[in-house]
């Protein structure tokens, strides 16, 4: 609800300081450029653009929208000489409204998918699982130290979500990277403990032990088990 009411915002703010500018300006034979005209004066790409924006907010929330009424009450609002058919504070408690249905049965799902991911992972006669559900498989095994939850680590790794995607991967970059367990998600910080040097093991590592319900960015949805193949290099 917090992310989509700080969207409302700055979408306002933007749509205002818009318009401020537009109302500033001159049309060629000196007369103002009224709020309406601004926006007909938008190109096609740019309004588009416009939509995309809206629509990156909300697309994982699978709203169905009715179009017609969504238009008309865009346009509204945007209109200096037009009436809203609703007031501003019935028009956010319906849209808080339907957010929050739509947020706790994406959740619910989501929550649904990693069970059942993790589940049936873990039935895999390769994978062990230890106390806090960190799921590992071990593909090479290695004879060198292994490292303390402060330890300094270098690895090569690739991340991928439970339907495969890669989202991060030192591989692709052509270079390991170097970083503190301690200042890592949990799993990680387990896993890489459980490892000497010279080593490589597939962890898939539940989201209570990730990003949990936030996610991470665009690339990490909330409730997000993840698959890591890490290669331990070297313990600093």
């Amino acid at each position: 609800m917090k992310k989509i009411l700080i969207f409302f915002v700055v979408f306002s703010v933007l749509i205002t300081a818009y318009s401020c500018k537009n109302r500033e300006k001159e049309s060629e034979d000196g007369k103002a450029v009224s709020l309406t005209e601004a926006v007909d004066s938008l190109d096609k790409d740019t309004s588009y653009a416009f939509g995309m924006a809206f629509a990156s907010e909300l697309k994982d929330l699978e709203l169905a929208f009715d179009y017609t009424e969504f238009t008309q009450g865009f346009k509204d609002s945007l209109a200096k000489d037009s009436e809203t058919r609703l007031s501003e504070e019935t028009a956010m408690q319906k849209v808080g409204n339907a957010y929050s249905v739509a947020l706790q049965a994406r959740t619910e799902t989501l929550k649904k998918k990693e069970a059942e991911f993790l589940e049936q992972n873990g039935k895999k006669d390769a994978i062990a699982i230890t106390a806090s559900g960190l799921q590992y498989e071990v593909v090479k095994e290695g004879d060198g130290a292994k490292p303390l939850a402060d330890s300094t680590v270098k690895v090569n790794y690739e991340g991928k979500l439970m339907d495969g995607t890669i989202f991060d991967s030192s591989y692709a970059r052509g270079e390991p990277i170097e970083f503190p367990l301690n200042g890592v998600i949990k799993g990680w910080t387990e896993g890489l403990q459980l490892m000497s040097v010279g080593s490589t093991y597939i962890f898939y590592i539940p989201s209570n032990l990730a990003y949990g319900e936030s996610g991470s960015g665009r690339n990490i949805p909330p409730y997000s088990p993840l698959t890591f193949k890490v290669e331990l290099l070297e313990v600093k």
